[in-house]
């Protein structure tokens, strides 16, 4: 059963497993599976849906707006994003309140809604003042076509400077951030997330399953899937530059799987878990394209690991 959680400071609850749609709602093809994966994810509780205005140019905005469409708006949270190119024009990027102003209503059309609950700014823009930034986020709240605000992969001082600036300017404050996080990549455990532990801010992460390696999908000695996101030139720079298809990451995939089949759990299962284990985690992004993959990841809502297996999961990861 689905377990929720309290975003940061605020009383929003969202599911511990999210449904986002970066690279699996791009096109036509894509809009029906995309919309049996959001039915299904409903259906077993999942209430936090993620997106971004530049994803596909626009178009996983309209994609997922249509497969919410058969819902009440009030039993979903929906997030979206704001900062990267959405045109070639000197002001069709960044944080400007121009750009802010703009793509808020054009998210808001794509969307076909009233309002967006978590609006964040998908990068931080070291062009445009921070003040200038957040007032213009706070107007979007006091308007009513925004409830919540976030950040997504900021850095620790970025992140602290703008808490500071929106307390002393009594501006309504950030309350999610969305940082990538998995046992791969944990650049945010030594600073960011005590210090938003202190301000109260959540971490909504996303590539919880290290962009599909803690699958187990790939194989050390086994041929790349050809149907898989490393197989794609186009989508796979994340997993090269990352090296995470590297032999000591696939070694460390195959003990990790050891250990999810002792505790009788599938290996997603133990990778979303470990990423739960931290309560500043308020919730997990998964893709998704298959009604199958969905309940796989919601399966992991719930399961607490023990400290054995944690340590034996540490011992793994820093060799």
């Amino acid at each position: 059963m689905m377990k929720y959680r309290r975003l940061g400071r605020s009383g929003l609850q969202v599911s511990e497993i999210a449904l986002g749609s970066w690279l699996t709602h791009e096109n036509a093809a894509q809009a029906a599976s995309a919309a049996e994966a959001i039915r299904k994810a409903y259906e077993l509780g999942v209430n936090y849906f993620d997106t971004a205005n530049m994803y596909a140019g626009g178009e996983a905005e309209r994609i997922m707006g249509r497969a919410l469409s058969g819902y009440a708006r009030d039993t979903y949270v929906l997030g979206t994003k704001v900062y990267f190119d959405m045109g070639q024009g000197a002001n069709q990027r960044g944080l400007s309140r121009k750009h802010i102003m703009e793509q808020c209503e054009a998210s808001l059309r794509r969307l076909d809604v009233e309002y967006i609950d978590l609006y964040y700014c998908h990068r931080y823009d070291e062009h445009t003042p921070l003040d200038e930034t957040l007032r213009a986020m706070d107007d979007l709240v006091t308007q009513g076509k925004v409830l919540y605000v976030g950040i997504s992969e900021w850095r620790e001082g970025e992140i602290a400077e703008s808490a500071a600036l929106a307390e002393r300017l009594k501006l309504d404050p950030i309350v999610v951030n969305q940082p990538e996080y998995n046992m791969f990549t944990r650049r945010i455990e030594p600073g960011i997330v005590p210090l938003c532990e202190r301000l109260g801010i959540g971490q909504a992460v996303f590539s919880p399953l290290a962009h599909g390696v803690l699958s187990g999908k790939y194989r050390k000695g086994e041929a790349i899937p050809q149907e898989s996101r490393a197989a794609n030139p186009e989508h796979n720079h994340w997993i090269v530059s990352q090296g995470l298809l590297s032999e000591r990451r696939l070694d460390q995939v195959e003990r990790l799987s050891g250990i999810a089949g002792e505790l009788g759990i599938t290996l997603v299962q133990l990778a979303l878990a470990w990423n739960l284990r931290m309560p500043n985690v308020s919730c997990c992004i998964v893709g998704a394209t298959r009604p199958e993959q969905v309940a796989q990841n919601v399966s992991a809502s719930g399961i607490g690991l023990p400290e054995d297996a944690l340590k034996e999961i540490e011992n793994i990861l820093s060799e």
